[in-house]
């Protein structure tokens, strides 16, 4: 089963900056843009570092896994923090110069947060997202993007109790709902996010 634990009580730090300009660009413009724009690559080697949150200077883009092709990273030129994040791993976090028409790659790699503790009984929550891309946060905490936590065999896992679920994705009305749980309660969440005026999941 693909299932991310987390336990209440968990302090996770959070990045503050000034959101950074980042442009997923069409074949058709990409051209004229890396004359401008310069690119970052993230590179993970396991499977924690491809499913793990990604933040430019505090705003969400997406998992490290599908931040590449239509959706890759393109940045204005300057000073620009990156933060990779993880349930039950230590924050990763780098600070970049970003360069015109330049591309740099940054390679990934998550430890493990050893005050990271596992609760001994868990509740089960499933998740059907449209679109299942979308970061999903528990008690404000990132834990994963909606697609690991659907279909047969999988699901989210987390402690009993009052749970505040919320699903985002730039691009979309964020979806919030607060639930209460008991030990080994399997609970389904169904959403289909909703478009913010004006704006597209993949601009042209």
């Amino acid at each position: 089963m693909c299932a991310c634990r987390i336990s209440a009580g968990l302090t996770q730090k959070f990045a503050v900056g000034f959101v950074a300009f980042v442009i997923f660009v069409s074949p058709l413009c990409a051209q004229s843009s890396n004359q401008v724009l310069g690119e970052v690559e993230l590179v993970g080697a396991t499977g924690v570092e491809k499913s793990s949150g990604v933040w430019i200077d505090g705003q969400y883009l997406g998992y490290l896994k599908e931040l590449k092709g239509s959706k890759k990273i393109l940045l204005l030129p300057g000073q620009h923090e990156v933060a990779v994040r993880q349930d039950g791993y230590q924050e990763f976090s780098q600070k970049i110069a970003v360069r015109p028409g330049e591309k740099q790659t940054i390679f990934v790699k998550m430890e493990k947060d050893t005050q990271f503790q596992l609760p001994k009984v868990f509740s089960d929550i499933k998740l059907s997202v449209t679109p299942d891309r979308a970061a999903v946060f528990v008690d404000g905490y990132y834990v994963g993007h909606a697609g690991e936590f659907g279909g047969v065999g999988k699901g989210l896992q987390v402690a009993p109790g009052h749970r505040k679920i919320t699903i985002s994705l730039p691009g979309y009305q964020s979806f919030t709902t607060e639930v209460d749980l008991v030990p080994n309660q399997k609970f389904q969440i169904k959403t289909d996010l909703i478009k913010e005026a004006g704006t597209t999941e993949t601009p042209q």
